[in-house]
């Protein structure tokens, strides 16, 4: 039977294992990390960074994923945009037994050094977004400052989503591209000795994990914009970037028309004639390489018309 709260059971871990993994997300048909978790190709990512979290949301919707969108952040570097795939930690409120019987397991079995909150980050590689959720933690919850923070930036050259408070602020607006979104500021720092001051416990590593409102699991690609946490799916990643790119160059023709004014506001609006239609395959063949999609992207979209 697979373990799908592994902090739970004694014979589970707090890494999800690979067969759990591959189970949870069957519908990737994708390359996977060695670990099972879904890995969606780099220049998928890339072409992400132009979607708006109004087609991303759009895709998902119509494929019946309603919960996808966390809202309400303060943010790092605001004006950029966060791409990558999701590295999933899920903390809770500190207890002595539990954790020390994890911290055991983790030191004596699974090799692991160093406490607790380092494990998830040791194992992030580039292109990777740390999203964990210590469940709102505020006062002595912050478990990442400008240490961690430089840390995740060098093995990932990405930020957090984090549902929790951070630490070192002023530290970690100085990292270039260290994009983030997390829920509060607090100077202070969390404890983990059991046997002293302990104020969070590791439960789960790469398990679906919760934010906001939104189940994120291990791969999904991780999209900050405009103040806003998209989580896409794997599998309908690339679907999503074909939709934003389809999107873009047709409002981009429709503009351009409507200042030329050879159509109206109605026409541009509604439905498209035939005629907008063949105008368009025209106009995509005419400015092919000066339109921000990628040539081959545009190339096989003009040979699945028929005008």
């Amino acid at each position: 039977m697979l373990c799908l709260v592994g902090w739970l059971l004694p014979a589970c871990a707090q890494q999800i294992s690979k067969e759990e993994l591959i189970f949870l997300t069957p519908e990737w048909k994708g390359e996977r990390y060695p670990d099972g978790r879904p890995k969606v190709p780099d220049a998928i990512l890339k072409r992400m960074k132009l979607v708006t979290h109004e087609e991303a949301w759009a895709v998902l919707k119509g494929e019946n994923f309603k919960y996808q969108f966390a809202g309400g952040w303060q943010q790092i570097n605001p004006d950029s945009v966060l791409v990558g795939r999701a590295v999933t930690a899920t903390f809770m409120p500190g207890r002595p037994d539990v954790h020390r019987v994890l911290d055991k397991k983790g030191h004596e079995k699974d090799g692991r050094v160093k406490s607790q909150n380092s494990w998830p980050i040791d194992m992030l590689t580039k292109g990777d977004v740390y999203v964990v959720d210590q469940f709102g933690m505020h006062e002595d919850g912050p478990t990442i400052g400008d240490n961690l923070g430089n840390s995740i930036y060098a093995k990932t050259g990405n930020g957090i989503v984090y549902e929790g408070a951070v630490r070192d602020i002023a530290g970690l607006k100085e990292i270039g591209g260290f994009t983030s979104y997390f829920r509060s500021y607090h100077p202070s720092h969390h404890l983990n000795n059991p046997d002293g001051e302990l104020n969070t416990t590791l439960v789960g590593i790469n398990h679906p994990t919760r934010i906001g409102k939104v189940m994120v699991m291990p791969g999904d690609v991780v999209l900050g914009r405009d103040g806003g946490v998209i989580f896409i799916p794997p599998h309908l990643a690339e679907k999503v970037v074909k939709t934003s790119e389809i999107v873009r160059l047709r409002d981009m023709f429709g503009h351009q028309r409507l200042r030329e004014q050879k159509y109206t506001p109605g026409q541009i609006d509604s439905r498209w004639s035939d005629e907008i239609e063949r105008d368009f395959s025209k106009w995509l063949n005419t400015y092919i390489d000066r339109l921000p999609v990628p040539k081959e992207q545009i190339q096989d979209y003009l040979k699945n018309r028929t005008w």
